[in-house]
């Protein structure tokens, strides 16, 4: 151990480590020897520390000041405070057993004294009670009823605290002999109205019957009820004998002299009678109410047997509108002349109540079930103004055309609308407002069908003037925002329950369409003037173009066609969001005619698509300005140029850009052939073979050399699907493959006819609307395009014309001069009815759609604060 480097770790530190410690003990081998001597030495430490323990164990459990003795002194000293607390708890036990036992006696003297005081109050209440019953008895003989009057307030008041004493028998023979003299009190002062009042000494006798009523009020309610009701069929007895409903005074051509008669009534009874009741009372109001009670029943039984009566007229309608009017305003007077009657005082009981009824309705309910003859007669006299409408003219003679002009029509059924609705909600905001409401609605739809949809329908070459859409656009727009106003005043004045079932927008997407249609109109109106540009393009020669130059000749004469029309007609738009929806739509419908132009001109050579692509670049940017025509003088500049609002930039732009894939397509010589192989699936994208075919044939391919151009269009399609660069190969190009459908490929139609090929594709739903996208040349675009809707609402209302047989069915000139529509056969009624039906529903579902369609048309009709998007900003 003494050849140990290192200093042996305390056996006492907290971080002891024996194996340590060995290892610094046993460090070599030659130490081994010396475990012996290492063993013995722990061994004796371990003895010295277990005896030092136990001594310490020994000093802590016997000594002097050990914890056992610490232990048995705290028990000794518990015990000694619970006995101290024991003597506590005795004492007071004992203490309150002496004082108790002290003030028994004062309580008794107490509660003594507490029956001796309710003792002589009884006694002299008692006394009180039977010397006041006494001198009431004596009053009450006299008809002293002032005196009278309070002396019965005490007696009543008095007897009420012995109501606990009625057991005994001196008690219960007094309250007998107050309730006689109760009945009695009350059956003499009715005498004595009933005598005053039979023999008319009712101003003589006044003041007698003044105390009397003190009388009345002092018995109580039902006294005052009684007497009252007594009164009230006093005064209306002559009434009722008189204005009975089988005579000819109770009839309804008389009611006027039932309110005289009550006028005549009441103000002799605020002249002589009034005086007499107290004004808590209200007899003027109870008289009213009851008058009315009696002749709501009257009425309601004169018009239960109007409306039995099988030989004889009917109620007339006109008649009971103006007896419901005038009972109406009857019942308002009775309402503002009792509403602002004054109380006697507001200390008094009865002047905290508050009227728990209404004169308002409490006669005309009576005439409510019966509205539903006024509401026909209003559905009638709409039923007669429609075909008045189709018929008149759009304007007074008088009257000049102007840009914001409303059909005159539409004016005067907006204020018999209003008339209508204002007198039937004073009337009844019940069901029959609802009804009401529904005819209102229908006739809406009638309007907007049959007389603004008729107008764009007219037959003819040229089928409705420009002022004529004008004012189509202008009533449908006025329409539809109307149409909204009154859905909002309808739920504003019907019951609360009902209003859910209010709902006008249909009506509103109805009118929606129709503008939709009017700007279609207006499109067609631009396009018919751009039949001789297209002449000119198809009868230029590209297949012998040999070199690209400046634009064509034939779009100069486009651009300016366009302009000078398209001026005309915005200058006549006011609202810009019509103005943009015209320019969308004109722009589409142009590039329509572009894309099957360009199927007319065949064969065309790669120069000659090189310069079509160079003219509808010249196109596009003119199409630009197109807005520019809008309202130019609204500019703050005028010297400035106009700039074209971003967003119709890009719709131009992007709608235009969508004929480049087949003009690119074309612009590839066909030698080598997989370069063509390789434009095509480049440009068009599609993996069918009448497609490419197409094309071949636009670049005038004999037949003889397109079987080699198909092997290898076969053979490049199949190997770009496998992974390729490719493999998007849609199955048909919405692009190309519309133009397939079309009756000749030399022989395609410019017109309207022609674009509705697609159109019709479009009223399946947004899902068809690639056909019409690719029609018009705008690639593969899926948002569906709500500016397309009008034409096809013309087309079905067209359709709808012929089929019930109207001669001459609408013509709409294309710029390929073409008629747009055809002489049809005449049919059923019962189809006509359909087919006006199916109209009125596109014309709902258009409008909805314009609602939904946040980017394009909808969202600018759709808005009802009469703002603009940031188009108006750019201009």
């Amino acid at each position: 151990m003494n050849g140990v480097a290192n200093e042996p770790p305390s056996l006492d530190a907290a971080d002891y480590d024996p194996i340590q410690h060995l290892n610094l003990l046993f460090s070599h081998p030659s130490t081994v020897s010396s475990i012996t001597h290492v063993s013995s030495t722990l061994q004796s430490k371990h003895n010295d520390l277990s005896a030092e323990i136990s001594s310490l164990q020994t000093a802590q459990a016997y000594g002097p000041d050990s914890s056992l003795e610490r232990m048995q002194s705290a028990q000794a000293e518990l015990a000694g405070l619970f006995k101290k607390i024991e003597t506590v708890r005795s004492r007071a036990i004992q203490t309150e057993q002496n004082i108790t036992s002290m003030t028994a006696d004062i309580k008794r003297l107490d509660g003594t004294k507490r029956n001796l005081t309710l003792s002589m109050t009884a006694l002299k209440r008692l006394q009180m009670l039977t010397t006041a019953y006494e001198q009431l008895r004596g009053l009450a003989k006299t008809r002293q009823y002032r005196e009278c009057g309070s002396l019965l307030q005490a007696v009543l008041q008095l007897m009420r605290h012995f109501n606990s004493y009625r057991s005994i028998d001196q008690i219960a023979t007094l309250s007998r002999g107050v309730g006689e003299l109760q009945r009695e009190l009350l059956e003499q002062v009715c005498e004595d109205f009933e005598i005053a009042f039979a023999k008319g000494e009712v101003g003589a006798r006044k003041a007698t019957l003044i105390e009397a009523c003190g009388v009345m009020d002092a018995l109580g309610d039902n006294a005052r009820n009684r007497l009252v009701t007594w009164y009230v069929n006093t005064e209306l007895r002559e009434y009722r004998s008189v204005f009975r409903g089988n005579d000819e005074a109770g009839s309804l051509d008389n009611i006027g002299r039932r309110y005289a008669w009550f006028k005549r009534m009441v103000k002799g009874y605020e002249e002589e009678h009034a005086a007499i009741f107290p004004p808590h009372w209200r007899v003027g109001e109870t008289l009213a109410m009851a008058f009315c009670d009696g002749t709501k029943d009257d009425y309601k039984g004169i018009l239960e047997r109007s409306m039995r009566r099988v030989d004889g007229p009917k109620v007339d309608v006109n008649l009971l509108l103006s007896c419901l009017q005038e009972t109406m305003d009857f019942e308002q007077t009775l309402e503002r002349r009792f509403s602002n009657e004054p109380r006697a005082s507001i200390d008094t009981l009865s002047s905290t109540d508050e009227r728990t009824h209404s004169f308002n309705g409490s006669i005309s309910v009576a005439f409510e079930p019966y509205l539903s003859l006024w509401v026909d007669s209003q559905d009638k006299a709409l039923a007669a103004m429609i075909p008045k409408y189709k018929s008149q003219p759009l304007l007074p003679p008088d009257e000049e055309f102007s840009s914001q002009a409303v059909i005159s029509s539409a004016i005067e059924l907006f204020h018999f609308y209003k008339l209508t609705l204002s007198q039937c909600a004073k009337l009844s905001t019940s069901d029959r407002l609802l009804d009401l409401a529904k005819i209102l609605a229908k006739y809406l739809d009638e309007y907007a069908q049959q007389v603004l949809l008729a107008i764009l329908q007219r037959p003819g070459q040229t089928g409705a003037s420009l002022e004529d859409i004008i004012l189509v656009l202008n009533t449908a727009d006025f329409w539809h925002a109307n149409t909204e106003q009154l859905e909002e005043n309808i739920k504003k004045r019907i019951d609360h329950d009902l209003v859910p079932k209010v709902d006008l927008s249909s009506q509103a997407d109805a009118f929606l369409g129709v503008a939709s249609a009017a700007v279609i109109a207006l499109v067609n109106k631009v396009e018919a003037d751009c039949d001789g540009a297209w002449r000119e393009m198809k009868n230029t020669n590209w297949s012998k173009m040999e070199s690209v130059g400046d634009q064509s000749s034939y779009v100069g004469e486009l651009v300016t066609h366009v302009n000078t029309k398209a001026k005309e007609v915005l200058g006549m738009v006011v609202k810009h969001q019509y103005a943009r929806a015209f320019g969308d739509k004109l722009v589409e419908h142009l590039a329509n005619a572009y894309v099957l132009n360009i199927v007319q001109c065949r064969p065309i050579s790669e120069v000659g698509a090189e310069q079509m692509l160079l003219d509808k670049y010249v196109l596009t940017k003119a199409l630009e300005n197109l807005l520019s025509h809008h309202n130019p003088s609204s500019s703050s500049q005028p010297q400035q140029p106009h700039v074209p609002p971003s967003s119709f930039v890009k719709r131009v732009n992007a709608t235009m850009t969508r004929i480049d894939p087949l003009l690119k397509t074309l612009q590839v010589r066909p030698s080598p052939p997989e370069g063509l192989v390789q434009a095509y699936l480049i440009h068009v994208g599609d993996r069918s073979d009448t497609n490419f075919r197409k094309i071949l044939d636009l670049k005038g391919i004999r037949k003889q050399d397109q079987g080699h151009l198909m092997e290898l269009f076969t053979i490049h399609r199949d190997s770009s699907s496998g992974g390729g660069g490719n493999n998007k190969l849609v199955a048909q190009s919405p692009l190309l493959t519309p133009l397939m459908n079309a009756p000749g490929l030399g022989g395609v139609g410019v017109g309207v006819n022609n674009l509705n090929l697609s159109i019709d594709r479009l009223a399946a739903g947004p899902g068809a609307a690639g056909g019409l996208l690719s029609t018009a040349a705008q690639g593969a675009a899926a948002r569906f395009d709500a500016a397309s809707l009008g034409e096809k609402l013309l087309n079905a209302a067209r359709d709808g014309v012929e089929r019930m047989g109207t001669p001459g069915g609408m013509h709409e000139a294309g710029p390929g001069g073409q008629s747009g529509g055809n002489n049809g056969g005449s049919g059923s009624s019962g189809g006509g009815a359909q087919n006006a039906a199916s109209i009125n529903e596109n014309l709902k579902n258009f409008g909805k759609f314009f609602r939904r369609d946040i980017g394009g048309l909808g969202a600018r009709f759709g808005k009802r604060d009469g703002s603009v998007d940031e188009h108006q900003g750019g201009r």
